[in-house]
């Protein structure tokens, strides 16, 4: 089924320990809905802790049963050993988008030094694309400025959209 920029299912999936138990209000989770807007209609949120099978569990469910076109997450894509996202995300997707990962990465690396630690994935689950973004609401925020421009035309293709890439 192809569909067109607006009419795409999000979810956004904020991965935090403190977060979860309440101790931190979540700040990028929200901002990233917010920034959604154009691009569809944020279905699903949620804030769990940083534990592989949780989000494992959280991912495969949203994307086989909620039927959500894309997942956002935000945390846990750095050093600590708490921070395993990527490894629950590359768990659960069947293929890679590199791409992705490295253009947020390698826009981060303008502002800060810090970007190369980020170890955020981007990869497909069926008909689901599911982007790893930091934790920090300014570093969330610009990621997703970077994945903007491409992520209508990414959805469409995962949907079935038969126009050619190089068209437009």
């Amino acid at each position: 089924m192809s569909r067109t920029e607006g009419e795409f299912r999000i979810g956004v999936l904020t991965l935090s320990d403190k977060g979860a138990r309440g101790e931190r209000v979540d700040e990028s989770g929200p901002a990233l809905v917010a920034l959604c807007a154009g691009l569809g209609r944020v279905e699903k949120t949620g804030i769990i802790p940083d534990d592989r099978e949780t989000i494992m569990a959280t991912l495969v469910e949203w994307a086989d049963k909620c039927g959500l076109d894309l997942i956002l997450t935000t945390g846990g894509t750095g050093l600590t050993p708490r921070d395993v996202t990527p490894e629950a995300t590359l768990a659960v997707v069947d293929r890679l988008v590199p791409g992705m990962a490295e253009a947020m990465r390698m826009e981060s690396l303008k502002k800060t030094p810090h970007a190369m630690l980020s170890r955020g994935v981007a990869g497909m689950r069926g008909e689901t694309l599911i982007v790893n973004l930091p934790g920090s609401p300014k570093a969330a925020r610009e990621n997703f400025a970077v994945l903007l421009p491409a992520l209508p035309h990414a959805l469409g293709k995962l949907k079935g959209d038969p126009s050619d890439c190089a068209a437009g």
